[in-house]
């Protein structure tokens, strides 16, 4: 009997210093951003900011274009979970949260991170919220090593984000439609990577596999709708919502996140 040929990509260790090349990209655009959120600023003015940052290091933005959309980065405000567009009638005001999601090819290869951000004086449930989110993402990035399952991320991050809600005496929504995923020559590749599941299921992690670990939590439920425009994602009760994402490389030595700063990749 013949077995399935697995269509996850496997890299080589070049390859993997030519993602976090990408990935350095990246995480300096993310930095600006970082620096430039502000009451009164514009999430088109932070896109613009992305693009010439990304464009100046010989990159290209990998979302500008992808399917039709029509930015560099993802700027979903408040209540937008993902996908957000960016535009210059999006001000951003005092107490918001943002979440800004970032992409750049450099060389055929692409590097994908997220961070949330508090404009101005954020509430004490945001910060919550987003120190949550970003916790569980470090935990799936824990669990990232030869020889696990693909879901044993996922529980991970399920498991994580569930404690920091019990320690913070909320329950956070977890977002089940939306998740983690391949990435390397591509943005989006096999697998999908469920942010909730019990351990042990799926394709079992090889050194070289790339993976994109994102955590979305909201400050309600877990149920989205998708807007009009056919990309903006908002919580169906209001509240607010948080998204954080590295890229991942599997090694021989554990998870090397290619889109974090040096002292902690």
């Amino acid at each position: 009997m013949l077995r399935r040929r697995s269509s996850i990509e496997i890299k080589t260790p070049g390859e993997f210093e030519a993602m976090r090349a990408a990935g350095l990209v990246v995480h300096r655009t993310l930095t600006l951003l970082a620096e430039a959120v502000k009451p009164g600023v514009s999430t088109a003015e932070l896109d613009e900011l992305a693009e010439q940052t990304i464009r100046e290091a010989g990159a290209v933005p990998s979302f500008k274009g992808y399917h039709g959309f029509p930015a560099s980065i993802c700027a979903s405000v408040n209540e937008q979970v993902v996908h957000g567009i960016p535009a210059n009638t999006t001000v951003l005001a005092d107490g918001d949260l943002i979440s800004i999601d970032c992409g750049a090819i450099l060389d055929g290869w692409h590097g994908d991170s997220a961070v949330t951000l508090a404009v101005g004086t954020a509430s004490a449930a945001d910060l919550a919220l987003s120190e949550a989110t970003k916790s569980a993402m470090w935990a799936g990035i824990k669990a990232a090593v030869p020889g696990a399952k693909l879901t044993d991320i996922s529980h991970a991050v399920q498991v994580a984000a569930e404690a920091a809600g019990e320690a913070d005496g909320v329950s956070y929504g977890e977002i089940v439609a939306y998740g983690g995923h391949g990435i390397g020559r591509e943005m989006h590749m096999d697998p999908f990577l469920p942010n909730v599941g019990k351990p042990g299921k799926g394709p079992r992690l090889r050194v070289g596999m790339a993976l994109a670990i994102e955590p979305m939590l909201t400050g309600g439920s877990g149920e989205t709708l998708e807007l009009d425009d056919g990309w903006t994602v908002i919580t169906e009760d209001g509240s607010r919502a948080a998204h954080w994402e590295h890229t991942v490389a599997i090694t021989e030595d554990g998870p090397w996140v290619l889109t974090a700063a040096p002292e902690t990749a």
